[in-house]
């Protein structure tokens, strides 16, 4: 199955192997995509990747949260967009882009000192309060995520992913923790969930129905088991139900805010067990949806990889740190080169300087 096509809104993948988003530290200081980046996609296309989502590029100058990331808030990066895709699109793979807002992740600086998010919801790790967003702030937001779908759209790209994972603002907005609204745009599950709907509602009017929109979908907030008003199951299921209800062709699962620790890239992946860490909510979300669903979170053999798919866990098999360790990681396993990654998941290509595998093998 992992060398199979899926075909999802009318986008036709070659295999089941995507390139989950990674911030790369590559881009310019104000987001635009530089040939280095291109340079990356350009040798993942080579090595076979059926599916390249990009580092998550913002969709507002204030939503910025860290340094060199991609941004895709003016037209004036459409066309060094336009070049990357072509790049991409010339090895057989596709390629969405992931959009994003920082919310209450958003880095802070002398000319944006104020964070928007759904709710004054101080984050623990650091106390920083964010401000509540009004209902005008609200709206600019769903609307400068669909002109950044518009911008994708017109530089090629395939589709777009909605980032709803990882504690920025999207996933703000679904999870009862950072979310304590009382209006339209929070309280119950389908309320806390409206703001992406809205987004999607507004894409459609923008530019038409038929652009893949993609969700990275966040499972679980992270906190500890019994932590009370987090994001956790089932109620992660309701909202990966009404998504593919509306238009969303295909959800990555993914889980993990920075408030409570390094859920999202777990290190110690040493046995079969390890790996895969969020099979159990994407084969509930898998069973719940007739949408495509895409696996993350430190996956590393080819024998789990297949035990995912062939196990109803999900429909495609996402991966980020094996990735920047072997870009050829998929042409070796089709080739039967390898049956096992060779990252050893120490997070040592989170480089400022730009992504790259700095472990020592020797």
């Amino acid at each position: 199955m992992l060398f199979e096509p899926i075909a999802f809104g009318n986008m036709k993948v070659p295999n089941r192997f995507v390139r989950s988003a990674t911030h790369e530290w590559m881009a310019e200081p104000d987001g635009t995509p530089t040939d280095r980046i291109g340079d990356m996609y350009e040798e993942l296309a080579r090595g076979e990747v059926g599916l390249i989502i990009t580092g998550y590029a913002c969709v507002n100058p204030n939503g910025k949260s860290d340094n060199l990331q991609q941004g895709i808030y003016d037209d004036k990066f459409i066309d060094p967009y336009r070049k990357i895709v072509s790049r991409v699109h010339e090895h057989g793979s596709r390629i969405v882009v992931q959009i994003v807002h920082g919310g209450r992740q958003t880095m802070m600086t002398a000319e944006n000192p104020i964070l928007l998010a759904p709710s004054a919801v101080t984050n623990k790790r650091n106390g920083v309060t964010p401000e509540e967003m009004t209902e005008e702030e609200v709206l600019q937001i769903i609307e400068d995520f669909a002109n950044a779908a518009r911008r994708a759209k017109e530089a090629g790209f395939d589709g777009v992913q909605l980032h709803v994972a990882h504690g920025f603002l999207l996933s703000n907005f679904i999870s009862p923790y950072t979310n304590r609204r009382k209006d339209r745009w929070g309280g119950s599950t389908e309320k806390r969930a409206q703001i992406i709907l809205d987004i999607i509602e507004r894409i459609h009017e923008m530019i038409g129905d038929g652009f893949p929109i993609l969700v990275k979908l966040n499972a679980t907030d992270g906190f500890p088991e019994g932590t009370k008003n987090t994001l956790d199951a089932p109620e992660c299921v309701e909202i990966a139900k009404i998504l593919a209800a509306n238009s969303v062709c295909a959800i990555e699962v993914s889980g993990g805010i920075v408030e409570a620790g390094q859920e999202m890239f777990r290190s110690k992946i040493k046995t079969a067990d390890d790996e895969a860490y969020y099979r159990d909510y994407s084969k509930m979300i898998k069973e719940a949806v007739d949408v495509p669903v895409i696996l993350v979170g430190g996956i590393r053999s080819k024998a789990v990889m297949e035990q995912m798919l062939e196990g109803g866990y999900a429909d495609m098999i996402s991966l980020c740190r094996p990735l920047i360790c072997e870009p050829d990681l998929v042409e070796k396993i089709r080739k039967g080169e390898t049956e096992v990654a060779k990252c050893v998941s120490c997070n040592l290509c989170s480089d400022e300087s730009g992504i790259k595998c700095n472990y020592d093998f020797d």
